[in-house]
């Protein structure tokens, strides 16, 4: 597809998400495009001279923005305050400076997490601001709810295209794998690898915080990686899009511990911590808009794509983020 070079700045580029997008970038990259991803080794988000000398470095035409400060439901329940100052900053100075460097376009990544607590099920994206967010991480859902106003407060005064997109619970290789900052995948894969490799017990016990009853949706990371690349090249409009796979497709923690444990040939007990946090009991998020735009659009089987994510865990352990 012929066109105007556009220089692709993704922020957090070396994160779970935008290693996902290198991946897919190496075999879907338009002759047009060239695609730099930076780091917070690059630049520190939270202060606006280091954004604007990374953006006067780079003169990015279009921002795939994916920095920010994430971690898993307990780490986020003590955070709070953190959480919503850090990704303020990320944010507001990523999208000013956006906009002062005349950035054509910006796809910030949100998250179903951002919905409110209090809701009807499947949520769509009309719902982002219909009430308070769940209150183990008010922090991380309000600085997020927060992208979608900017966007639409830039289209109207400036007439910008920044566009946001929401995906459900994502996971895949090059995860943050830390103990405390880890969601639930990454969380109960390093529990396993360690279990496996622990020669001190014979009788091993995974142990689930929660009673593995909530459900989930569950992305690829490969999978949400092509599906930014589309919103990027081809999706037009301020309002964000749900990038999950269908309300079928819905899995408990439960299913997702036993998937786990069957990839990496765990054969000792899974127990329930019940007296442990569930957090949201389900955030079933619909992705019929997406449906319309892409209606054949194949994402890996669950099972499939955590059997590739736990093979590339066993063989990068000794430098994955942990």
């Amino acid at each position: 597809m012929p066109g105007e070079q556009k220089i692709i700045l993704v922020t957090g580029g070396t994160g779970l998400v935008g290693q996902a997008i290198q991946t897919v970038v190496k075999t879907d990259k338009l002759d047009n495009e060239k695609w730099i991803f930076v780091n917070s080794k690059d630049a520190d988000l939270c202060d606006k001279q280091n954004v604007s000398k990374l953006f006067d470095k780079y003169k990015p035409t279009h921002v795939i923005h994916l920095a920010a400060m994430v971690g898993g439901l307990y780490y986020n329940m003590s955070n709070n305050l953190d959480f919503l100052r850090n990704n303020l900053h990320m944010n507001d100075n990523v999208l000013q400076t956006a906009h002062e460097h005349d950035v054509k376009k910006v796809v910030s990544c949100l998250s179903t997490c951002i919905f409110p607590d209090k809701i009807t099920y499947p949520i769509n994206e009309t719902m982002v601001h219909n009430g308070p967010p769940h209150p183990s991480n008010y922090g991380y859902s309000y600085a997020k709810r927060l992208v979608d106003i900017q966007n639409k407060g830039y289209y109207k005064q400036y007439g910008r295209m920044y566009t946001s997109v929401i995906p459900c619970n994502v996971f895949g290789p090059h995860d943050n794998f830390q103990k405390d900052a880890s969601h639930v995948i990454p969380g109960l894969m390093r529990k396993l690898y360690d279990l496996l490799h622990d020669d001190s017990t014979e009788n091993k016990s995974l142990t689930v915080l929660g009673t593995g009853k909530p459900l989930r949706q569950f992305i690829y990371s490969i999978d949400l990686a092509k599906l930014i690349i589309w919103v990027l090249r081809e999706y037009n409009s301020v309002e964000p899009i749900i990038l999950s796979v269908d309300e079928s497709e819905e899995v408990s923690i439960a299913q997702a511990a036993e998937a786990l444990a069957k990839a990496f040939d765990f054969k000792g007990n899974i127990i329930y911590d019940t007296t442990a946090a569930d957090g949201q009991y389900k955030k079933t998020a619909s992705n019929a808009k997406l449906r319309k735009f892409l209606p054949n659009f194949s994402f890996t089987p669950f099972e499939e794509a955590i059997k590739e994510t736990v093979d590339w865990f066993n063989e990068n352990y000794h430098t994955a983020r942990k």
